[in-house]
């Protein structure tokens, strides 16, 4: 009898799952997808390459019949495949335990055709007990769940190629639309537009300082006479009052009362009221919760987070990672059990506690994110995972554990203070405290919250022990005693930008999209740049504002946030085998009774949608409409209807918020006006200029030579706290001279430059670089502090880890060592002569030794890069697409998302395209 072929998707994976079925059994990996639509020009099968739809690779004329083609960079692990195949008594097609696994599977056995018997088996964690048992209960391929990621499928590329084409025409070549990414955009752009609508009000209150039994705690003022003191709950977004018998304090009400409060001491304490109550613990993690938390508590990338959970999962660690379930499987809630009485004692286990479900049809698995090993804490794998990993571990296992703890018990105080006004109206001050009195599930784990004020009220705050009718007094001696008296201000805020944690949790809560597709969604927004950061929020931009007002105008239903969760029901209704696909793709396409249809809408807006324009509002002095229009290389202002000194550009990190009327004629009137002349350079009598670009402002030494010139004037950032408008002609002078040389290095003998770089002032000897700290001056750092800089060893964030050393791959045939490094610009692999980057969509913790050769092999025999061109240039993955061999490990990369947006159009050729290998293109239908 022949052996059982495994089939997965990753090598890791393989790997793991080898090291568990043994003999016996040949387990090997499919790397990713094997099969998908055409994505460029060149993979477009020759049968349908004349067809109105080729590029789509759909037939939109007939039954949706998607053409499904091997990509070229997949070839040789279908060829793997097919030979591993040969001698097999039968298969196990073990991949991923949802839609998308499912999916892959029924392409890898559409594709191999394999005359032995076929079998799909499904686990959720890569564990002995787990696999032994899926491969007892070994099922067919679910044709159901096929269908629903295929339609899923289909449905995103006609939608992006269909919506993207008319984005190039009508606002920017290069920008993409998207199922998901669209409505993404739209809610981003959404709370700006609310930001931008905003007006502050401002109010007053009192804050109390006071002390007892050694406690300082405050009190705030809620109550003058019978009127409520107004809240910023009591206002609305215009700075309105809209709350009842609520009194606004003014700056002159609120002295007026502290100095008479003051003056009428001792106050009593009118009111202590003690509440016992219960906190409960939060369900396990699903992949939503798990990226949201990781956000707040670690600062974590949605990206970042979902890499770092495919590797736990691969290696064993924990259950699978995508999944919308919060259910525990009886083993778990075992197992959980022992660990907490084991750990934290009987008193902290009452039984097991189950937790419902709140996502429709929740799917992605059937179990929460948890540990393989409830035995296993994080400080035992300490040394065996890498920082990232033991980080996401530590969240996953502590939050599991707490989630079947018992509650912790808290007892909440609030306390009344009541003092007299000078017209004797009484004030009323209120104080809350809460006193934790059994930590319960705290012990483990501590739910985090987007809101900073929320969770400043979730910690523990004692207040004294009061009691009614005691007073407060200013005596030193007083047992209770009036510390201070202030009246404080306050201005309303407007709503706050989402943040990756609280866009994806809004995306949950109105059911568009999957969590497992979350991470592919952001990081395409931010790639075609229709967002960008500022620390945690992520702020829309002019792009994205243009956009966003054309879909609302001609594609509103598409965008539509309802509309859009009615599409993912529907998907899941296909899924449950309720729902006909066919009629479902035919409905979006060509439009029913309620909807227009894809096709009719895009027809339209070609024919009647207007260039999208932004208004700021009118120049007060001109009294002409200033707009922001977006053109070749990016959003710009106009003024009335353009022309020369009547345009200039944006900053390209400018929040549209944050662009007022005013600001925009002072840019437009600082390049009218030309670069500002700070003065003469001593050295060469050239000028100096003081300039604003498109990236920002700089000096420059000399003139701006005629487009083409191969002379490039010397140029420098602006440091600090520069402006184009404070910067001196003896700031300018300094960073001019840079890079500054302070001295050959000791040992080497090679000089060690300071400089200022792309992020902030550094050292550099060599191909060493190291950051100057927050003390060090750029301009008076010297070669021993330089020294002493590059003894220390290279630390700081993710992006600055240049030598962290992901792996060593040891070479088995004496051959040299090979080391994964992470860089600034990604994970890459060298020899210690030759770097080579690893593919986007590799693993660089599971790349092998024979695929990390090919690179190096690649790299040392491909000609020099070309210079990384800027934002509006070719971009650097373009360039690596070139450079480097087929990606490895595709499934490790983002996940599908609704990113589907055609190439550049090519002119069609009479001639059928050949493939790299020389074979003409051929295709398979669905």
């Amino acid at each position: 009898m022949g052996k059982t072929l495994v089939i997965v998707e990753s090598p890791a994976k393989a790997r793991t799952i080898e090291r568990i079925l043994k003999d016996g059994y040949e387990v090997r990996a499919s790397y990713g997808h094997v099969r998908d639509l055409p994505e460029s020009a060149d993979e477009i099968p020759d049968e349908i390459r004349r067809k109105k739809w080729g590029r789509l690779g759909v037939d939109t004329d007939g039954n949706f019949t998607p053409y499904y083609v091997i990509p070229n960079d997949k070839r040789k692990h279908v060829q793997a495949l097919r030979a591993a195949l040969k001698g097999a008594s039968q298969v196990y097609l073990a991949t991923d335990p949802d839609r998308e696994g499912e999916s892959i599977s029924w392409h890898l056995k559409e594709i191999l055709k394999p005359r032995v018997p076929v079998k799909r088996i499904v686990f959720h964690e890569i564990t002995e007990e787990a696999i032994k048992q899926a491969v007892k209960e070994a099922q067919d391929v679910n044709e159901n769940l096929v269908r629903a990621q295929e339609s899923r499928r289909i449905l995103d590329r006609l939608y992006g190629y269909t919506l993207s084409p008319v984005l190039w025409k009508k606002v920017q070549t290069g920008l993409s639309a998207g199922r998901v990414q669209s409505v993404a955009v739209r809610l981003i752009v959404d709370r700006e537009e609310e930001r931008l609508a905003f007006r502050a009000a401002t109010y007053w209150d009192l804050e109390a300082k006071i002390s007892g039994e050694g406690r300082e705690f405050t009190a705030t003022l809620v109550r003058v006479g019978s009127e409520r003191v107004a809240t910023g709950k009591d206002f609305d977004e215009k700075g309105q009052l809209t709350g009842k018998n609520a009194r606004v304090l003014s700056e002159a009400d609120g002295r007026t009362l502290t100095d008479a409060l003051w003056q009428h001491l001792p106050w009593t304490v009118t009111a202590v009221e003690e509440k016992p109550g219960a906190e409960r613990p939060a369900p396990p993690f699903t992949t939503s919760t798990l990226t949201q938390e990781a956000s707040r508590k670690l600062g974590f990338s949605t990206e970042r987070t979902m890499q770092t959970a495919q590797r736990l999962f691969q290696d064993g660690h924990i259950s699978y990672h995508r999944t919308d379930s919060t259910t525990l499987s009886e083993k778990a809630l075992g197992e959980s059990a022992r660990t907490i009485r084991d750990m934290f004692g009987d008193e902290y286990y009452a039984g097991p506690r189950r937790y419902a479900t709140k996502v429709k049809n929740a799917q992605e698995a059937h179990e929460a994110i948890r540990p393989a090993d409830f035995a296993a804490a994080p400080a035992s794998l300490e040394g065996t995972l890498d920082r990232d990993d033991l980080r996401i571990y530590d969240l996953i296992w502590k939050r599991t554990m707490a989630s079947q703890m018992v509650d912790a018990r808290v007892l909440r105080t609030t306390v009344e203070i009541t003092g007299t006004g000078s017209k004797g109206e009484e004030a009323v001050f209120t104080a809350s405290g809460k006193a934790i009195e059994f930590a319960g599930f705290r012990r483990a784990y501590i739910e985090g919250s987007d809101d900073p004020a929320a969770e400043l009220e979730e910690q523990e705050t004692v207040l004294p022990k009061l009691t009614r009718g005691e007073r407060v007094e200013r005596a030193e001696s007083a047992r209770v005693r009036a510390l201070a008296l202030d009246p404080k201000r306050h201005e309303t805020a407007p709503p706050a930008r989402y943040t990756e944690a609280s866009l994806i949790k809004e995306l949950e809560r109105q059911g568009i999209g999957r969590p497992s597709t979350y991470a592919a969604t952001i990081g395409t927004i931010e790639r075609r740049g229709y967002i960008f950061r500022q620390a945690k929020a992520l702020v829309p931009s002019f792009t994205a504002f243009a956009v966003t007002r054309l879909l609302n105008g001609h594609f509103g239903d598409l965008v539509d946030v309802a509309f859009t969760a009615e599409m993912e029901e529907d998907l899941d209704q296909i899924s449950r085998g309720e729902r006909d696909w066919l009629d479902f793709i035919r409905e979006f396409y060509r439009g029913d009774r309620k909807h227009r249809g894809l096709a009719r809408a895009a027809k339209q807006a070609e024919e009647q949608a207007d260039y999208p324009l932004i208004d700021v509002g009118l120049d007060g002095e001109s009294g002409e409409m200033v707009r922001v229009r977006i053109g070749r290389y990016g959003p710009f202002l106009q003024q009335g209807e353009g022309g020369p000194g009547r345009t200039a550009s944006l900053p390209p990190n400018l929040p549209p918020a944050d662009l007022t009327v005013e600001k925009a004629v002072a840019l437009i009137r600082a390049k009218a006006e030309g670069p500002r002349v700070l003065g003469v350079d001593p050295k060469t009598g050239l000028n100096v200029y003081a300039i604003h670009g498109r990236f920002g402002a700089y000096v420059q030494l000399g003139e701006t030579p005629e487009k083409g010139s191969k002379d490039k004037p010397k140029r420098s950032s602006l440091t600090g706290g520069l402006t184009e408008s404070t910067v001196t002609l003896a700031d300018a002078l300094r960073l001019l001279e840079l890079p500054r040389e302070l001295g050959a290095h000791p040992e080497s003998g090679q000089p060690i430059v300071a400089a200022l770089g792309r992020f902030g002032p550094y050292v550099k000897h060599g191909d060493e670089y190291r950051s100057l700290g927050p003390t060090d001056d750029l301009f008076t750092v010297d070669l021993a502090r330089a020294l002493a800089l590059f003894a220390e060893p290279k630390r700081g964030g993710r992006r600055q880890m240049a030598r962290r050393v992901i792996r060593q791959i040891e070479a088995t045939d004496g051959g040299a060592r090979l080391d994964v490094l992470e860089g600034r610009y990604g994970p890459y692999v060298t020899d210690g002569e030759t770097n080579a980057s690893i593919p986007k969509g590799a693993d660089p913790a599971t790349i092998s030794l024979e695929d990390a050769r090919a690179l190096i092999e690649a790299r040392r025999g491909a000609p020099p890069r070309e210079k990384r061109r800027g934002r509006f240039g070719a971009t650097r993955r373009a360039a690596a697409a070139v450079e480097s061999p087929p990606p490895v490990g595709k499934k490790m990369g983002p996940r599908r998302a609704d990113i589907d947006a055609p190439p550049p159009a090519k002119k069609r050729g009479a001639k059928a395209s050949k493939s790299k290998s020389g074979r003409r293109k051929t295709s398979s239908r669905a």
